[in-house]
């Protein structure tokens, strides 16, 4: 079956990637930092206020930021690109031209086996840091909102894959493509809510936003979970979230056809 070589290469990328489990529980260690430095920050912010921020009081905002944190270990893609663009670079795609294999399902299945052995890895850690904070949670009450939220999750991950994936290709064209990956991530990182909540922004550019990818690759779900996003909204949410996952898939293949085009086969 089809299926097959791809749970045989998912298997493989378990235990390559479990190789390095020690250095994905130091780096979600080493990620509390940014997150004790941001609650001392809104901790100021909220003290001097004396007040809420456009429906925000302290505790949600450090709820938030927990959501943030555990939402981006389990769909950010962890050197993927890096990857993706070693192996064009090297040629080390030609193997895998000669084999009934798509690379966009190969490295695919490296991508989830990488999110699974990384979100086991540093669960741990998160899970202290939110017992630490368990008097700022505040679970939704319905069902719905938790199946909402992981489908919005779901989603946000293959959308991040995607995006990571369509950048890696520029390495058909260019030898160095980390100018263009720090650019980009540097937007996600801005506009993707990692910084701050979006909605807390003027109205006007909300608007704006949520008709942007990066919208989605995080603040959609946290928002979905965190109940802000309910009834038309939500619905809108939804949909502009699925318009961009079938575009950025529909880029990863338009960009790996059209390098192929451009591709001189070097190394083994």
């Amino acid at each position: 079956m089809k299926i097959d070589k791809y749970i045989s290469v998912f298997n493989i990328g378990l235990q390559n990637t479990f190789v390095y489990r020690w250095n994905y529980f130091l780096r979600a260690l080493f990620g509390l930092i940014p997150l004790a430095g941001t609650v001392f920050l809104w901790r100021a912010i909220f003290h001097e206020r004396g007040g809420g921020l456009h429906g925000y009081d302290y505790g949600s905002m450090i709820y938030y930021y927990l959501l943030a944190l555990l939402v981006s270990n389990l769909v950010t893609p962890t050197e993927d690109e890096w990857q993706i663009a070693a192996d064009i670079r090297e040629g080390q795609i030609n193997s895998l031209l000669t084999k009934p294999m798509s690379y966009l399902s190969y490295r695919l299945s490296i991508f989830l086996s990488g999110r699974l052995v990384y979100t086991a890895v540093t669960l741990p850690p998160i899970v202290l840091i939110f017992i630490y904070f368990r008097h700022y949670i505040a679970p939704p009450e319905h069902v719905t909102t938790y199946v909402l939220a992981c489908i919005s999750m779901v989603m946000a991950a293959f959308m991040q894959f995607f995006i990571t994936y369509s950048l890696a290709m520029m390495a058909f064209w260019i030898l160095e493509i980390s100018t263009i990956v720090f650019i980009v991530y540097s937007f996600e990182y801005f506009l993707g809510g990692q910084m701050f909540p979006i909605d807390i922004m003027p109205a006007g550019i909300q608007a704006v936003m949520k008709w942007l990818p990066f919208y989605y690759e995080l603040f959609c779900p946290i928002a979905i979970f965190l109940g802000r996003l309910q009834g038309t909204a939500l619905a809108q949410a939804l949909a502009i979230q699925t318009g961009w996952l079938l575009l950025t898939w529909a880029a990863a293949r338009a960009m790996w056809k059209r390098g192929l085009g451009h591709y001189q086969a070097v190394g083994g």
